[in-house]
């Protein structure tokens, strides 16, 4: 998959319905994200988008791919996103595999929001 299109396939995750979201998250992948419980599998991720209003943009900067090998790419990224006036922001990574031509699932997806002195 070309850049431009992981980064669509990204944005996807972030201001798609959640039909869209519960056919790219892979069966069998993890979750690390700001909300309780923290840890999620590939199901409790879904089910926990499908009970979440939408982002209704979001922004990608200090973006990296990395294809460690054939059918995988890794992305880390800062996130910068808004819904009805609420902003947030994280650093981010998602690992996706390719399951057949063109298409992928998500395997990994990990949050950490920007720590602050405190």
């Amino acid at each position: 998959m070309e850049d431009s299109r992981v980064w669509e396939f990204e944005r996807s995750l972030w201001t798609g319905d959640p039909e869209q979201y519960r056919k790219l998250i892979d069966a069998e992948c993890l979750m690390v994200l700001p909300e309780r419980p923290y840890v999620f599998t590939g199901d409790q991720a879904v089910e926990a988008v499908a009970a979440t209003p939408r982002w209704s943009q979001v922004t990608f900067s200090e973006r990296q791919i990395a294809r460690p090998q054939e059918g995988l790419i890794v992305v880390a990224y800062k996130a910068e996103a808004d819904r009805d006036g609420r902003a947030y922001a994280a650093y981010c990574t998602t690992t996706m595999r390719r399951l057949e031509h063109d298409e992928w699932r998500v395997l990994q997806h990990q949050q950490t929001v920007p720590l602050t002195a405190g």
